[in-house]
């Protein structure tokens, strides 16, 4: 005799959107009010958890239902479904994975869910918040995204490809908080942990890894990802105005609510509830303001001349940057950068190399901060047909970057199959990360590339000469 359980346990086990309903009205006293951007997070997990997809991006506004949804009750549906499914839960603070965590506990202990799942059974002596198994093997990790996620791994191993079952997931729920966004340093500590640590922590090929938060920076884990893994990562953006001009969850915040959020902090508003994370006082360079080029197919034979500029870091924490552009067809194409930190000893080797490979017929080193001692351990260690010639830095620096940022976006070329991680993909993001105030701590590449673009104006003059020598500085306001 099929009972009034029987068909709420089959209801929940095929439905994520009515496991969810049932269980938040069962545990709260109250109905799951459901609106459009709650079941595409519905339909998306459970597309996940069939099997459609594995790598997947959510950026929802904060307190949108997002954690209630993709963490608790995705971690506890899928565990009704499959008790040996095991998840890795990682938030930015422990705090918040661990409260995570206990309340996945508190649903999988409740009366109603071990009345219509009774085989799902944590085991008896797992009763840390912040690892717990189940009887049948599976369980949750839950850490801080800056944690340590080693001697657990999610999912199941897929001994023979026989896996029939979602096996769990790595799910990261705001790795990074508001506070910390603005930090180079904590946020390339979060991506670089995502890279050496997290990522390796799948039992399988075939894993899910959800990734679950508020834009905060154009370089945060989303952001990162998505450029390193173009095409990867199926994302999902729920900007809280939606593309006809109505609020995305008007029980949440009504179109005259959001729009006084936007008159009180539009960098805020545009970032963590539009989605839409732009720099605090506005690129100089933004990367779709530049000119990206594939040169494998340019023969740079008829070219004009072929120049480097060399800048020598000032502390130990800048960068020592040598560019090679080539003058070809009115443009002036950046071949090679060097972009280094090491010490003197190692990049006067890798300076000489640069050089000698590309051979540029003059190369300006700044000489301000040591740089005619640099150029005398260079000068040997390079071909006598390459000519140094020492050039002093006599203006203000984000004067004489901003004088010449029309001409670096009307006239430089860069290349647009650079390898991620490399000296030239450095150089990029240290130049499109450079801000119109010139409040950064480090400015190497734009201040280099600036040498080099004055450079090829004065040793070619006439060759630009229809592109005014101030590179029409409103453009870059």
């Amino acid at each position: 005799m099929i009972t009034e359980n029987d068909v709420i346990r089959s209801k929940c086990l095929k439905s994520f959107s009515f496991f969810t309903r049932y269980f938040f009205k069962e545990l709260n006293g109250k109905k799951f009010s459901v609106n459009t951007h709650h079941q595409v997070l519905f339909d998306e997990l459970e597309a996940i958890a069939q099997g459609k997809y594995n790598r997947e991006i959510f950026n929802i506004a904060p307190r949108y239902g997002k954690t209630e949804i993709a963490v608790k009750m995705f971690i506890s549906w899928s565990l009704a479904n499959n008790p040996k499914a095991r998840f890795i839960h990682l938030s930015y603070s422990d705090t918040l994975a661990l409260d995570n965590s206990e309340t996945i506990k508190d649903i999988i202990q409740s009366d109603k869910y071990l009345e219509l799942f009774p085989y799902v059974q944590i085991k008896k002596h797992s009763k840390a918040k912040d690892k717990w198994y189940t009887t049948e093997g599976g369980g949750v990790l839950a850490r801080s995204a800056s944690g340590q996620v080693t001697g657990f791994g999610a999912g199941q191993t897929d001994f023979d490809n026989e896996i029939v079952e979602f096996g769990g997931a790595i799910i990261i729920d705001d790795p990074i908080k508001p506070d910390d966004a603005e930090s180079p340093t904590i946020r390339e500590k979060v991506n670089y942990k995502f890279d050496s640590t997290i990522r390796n922590r799948v039992n399988s090929r075939d894993t899910a890894i959800i990734i679950i938060m508020q834009r905060l920076h154009q370089n945060d884990l989303c952001g990162y990802l998505q450029e390193i893994e173009p095409g990867e990562w199926r994302v999902i953006s729920m900007p809280v105005i939606k593309e006809d001009g109505t609020a995305l969850w008007s029980e949440k915040h009504t179109i005259e609510e959001l729009r006084h959020l936007e008159k009180i902090n539009e960098m805020v508003f545009q970032t963590q509830y539009m989605q839409n994370p732009t720099p605090r006082e506005g690129l100089l360079f933004p990367k779709s303001d530049l000119h990206f080029q594939d040169f494998s197919n340019i023969d740079f034979k008829e070219r004009i001349g072929r120049l480097s500029y060399i800048d020598i870091a000032d502390t130990g924490e800048d960068n020592h940057c040598v560019i090679i552009g080539t003058l070809f067809n009115k443009k002036l194409f950046i071949e090679d950068v060097l972009f280094t930190k090491l010490g003197t000893d190692t990049n006067v080797d890798l300076t000489a190399n640069i050089l000698n490979i590309w051979q540029p017929e003059y190369c300006n080193v700044e000489s301000n901060f040591g740089g005619n001692m640099y150029s005398q351990l260079l000068q040997p260690k390079i071909k006598d047909s390459i000519a140094l010639i020492p050039v002093r830095a006599k203006s203000n620096k984000h004067a004489r970057i901003t004088q010449l940022a029309g001409f670096i976006k009307m006239t430089c070329v860069f290349r647009s199959n650079y390898e991620h991680g490399s000296d030239y993909d450095k150089f990029i993001k240290n130049l499109t990360e450079y801000n119109k105030n010139g409040t950064v701590k480090h400015d190497d590449a734009p201040d280099c590339l600036e040498g080099l673009c004055k450079m090829a104006r004065d040793f070619h003059l006439g060759y630009f000469d229809e592109i005014p020598s101030s590179a029409s500085a409103s453009e870059s306001e």
